[in-house]
This record gives structure tokens, sequence and C-alpha cells, in this order.
């Protein structure tokens, strides 16, 4: 990844969306652009014009907290957006070397927790969204995983690819930035995984959906949330998903799903797993 080219986009991005006449500035001039000037910021953030170029363009590695604090506060960051703009102004050194995702690094006792959870989908995904092991029930839920090739069990390139995969969700457009939304987080935390960098060219390649998306520079973690499926054997279905952090690798994340009990979601997923 390209981090300057990448802190740019991002900083433009997020200007792009906010509304001068909101922030109380005059709306004076013709815009080339939506959103504010970087003149505009610069004044609200506190910092010289000067100062906000170099920051966007990426010219410099010494912002003080104070500087990259006002530039977020102006700019109406959320948790996930601060941290990602904190990455991209002060990069670290890469320490996961682009390790090829690789199905036995899932732990035997969590690929038994996996098995053992009846009544729950789950699988394991690491930071690039490759779905490493599974358990019978997210495989009926979701596609046959097993039956994918190792480099195609991977949810950004069903999500976006695989057209059984999406039509099984009902609000796609909201899974779908979901998903490209955690692939830029990703992305911003191993700016040198070549991985990463070739599956977004390889999607980017696929499908116009998915640049749509990643054009959009949202970024958001993981965490938790509700989708509305519609399976083609047991229908509608309404589930709530945990994302969990494994304690020893905080690139990889056991995602669960959840029903209401007493629920018809619940009838359709003892459906699923009596098959």
């Amino acid at each position: 990844m390209d981090r300057r080219a990448e802190l740019g986009e991002f900083l433009r991005s997020r200007r792009a969306r906010l509304r001068p006449d909101r922030l109380g500035l005059p709306n004076y001039g013709r815009r080339r652009v939506p959103g504010l000037r970087r003149e505009e910021l610069a004044l609200l953030a506190g910092v010289s014009v000067d100062h906000y170029v170099r920051l966007e363009q990426g010219r410099s590695l010494r912002f003080s907290d104070d500087i990259l604090d006002s530039v977020a506060g102006v700019l109406e960051l959320d948790d996930d957006e601060r941290a990602h703009l904190y990455r991209l102004a002060r990069p670290s050194v890469s320490t996961n070397g682009g390790t090829t995702p690789d199905r036995r690094q899932v732990r035997p006792g969590l690929r038994r927790l996996l098995d053992s959870m009846s009544g729950v989908p789950g699988y394991v995904i690491d930071h690039g969204v490759n779905v490493l092991y599974w358990n019978a029930l997210a495989a009926a839920l979701i596609t046959d995983f097993g039956a994918l090739p190792p480099a195609r069990r991977n949810m950004a390139w069903l999500v976006f690819c695989d057209s059984e995969v999406r039509t099984r969700y009902r609000d796609w457009e909201s899974k779908a930035s979901d998903v490209v939304s955690y692939l830029r987080l990703s992305v911003g935390r191993h700016p040198d995984d070549r991985h990463l960098a070739a599956l977004v060219a390889d999607l980017s390649e696929a499908s116009a959906d998915f640049r749509r998306h990643w054009a959009n520079h949202r970024v958001k973690d993981k965490t938790y949330g509700r989708y509305r499926l519609r399976h083609p054997l047991v229908g509608d279905l309404t589930l709530d998903y945990e994302t969990l952090r494994l304690p020893d690798n905080a690139d990889h994340a056991l995602c669960a799903y959840t029903v209401e009990p007493g629920s018809s979601s619940e009838d359709a997923l003892r459906l699923l797993e009596g098959r």
C-alpha cells in the first residue's frame, strides 16, 4: 500500500462529507469539490494551511498528538477512523511479514469449541477476512466453505463475487459496507501485507461494487451487529453476531451467530442443523 496516497485519499474523503455551513463557515465561491476546503479545515483545526497540506500529502512524520487530534475533531472521526488516521500518519513496521493464511494456524482446542457449538453458526477469520475454520452449521447457513478452493474462502470475495452468497444477505449493501470497512482498517494496520494488497487488487478488478465501496474510505472494526439472511431451504432469518478476538492473536477472530429464543429464526437454524 502507498501510505502517502492512502492518507491523502482518506483525509480528502472525510473532508468531502462535511458541510461548511453546518460548521459555521460561509459558503462563498464556487466549490470544485464537495465539503471543506483545505484552508477551511486548517482554520478550524488551528493549524497552518502548509502544515495541514503536508499532513494530507504525507510529507512529514512529525505531527504532534495535538495536531492529529485537532484534525480528527474537525473531521468528526469516530474511534476507528481516528486510530486509522494515526496509523497512516505514523506508520510502524509491519510485523506479520505477509504470512500466507493457513487453516492449520487455528488451534485444535478452538476447532473443538466451534464443532461443539450446537445451534450456533461460527467461523474463524484472519485480518484479511479469510475463513480459516468453520463449523457445520456455518457452512449450511452461508456456503460450503470446504468445497471452495482455499484462496476463495474469503468473506470479501464471497460477498462480492459469489452470486449465491450475495443473494443470502437481504441487506447486502450493509454487509458489503461492513466487509470493506474492516478490510480497509486491516490494510491500515498491515500496510506491507502483500496478500492483502493482492486481495484488494483482485476484488477491484472483479467487482464494480467493490470499487464503489472501496472508494468511500470507510473504516470500521468488526465487533457485533445484526444481519438478515434469506436461505433457499429454510427462508428468512435474523441473526445477531458477536466477534471475539483471540487472546494470543489479535488478527484472528471468532465470529458467532445467535438467534432469539423461540423465534422463527431459531426454528430455521434447527432445521438446518438437522439436515
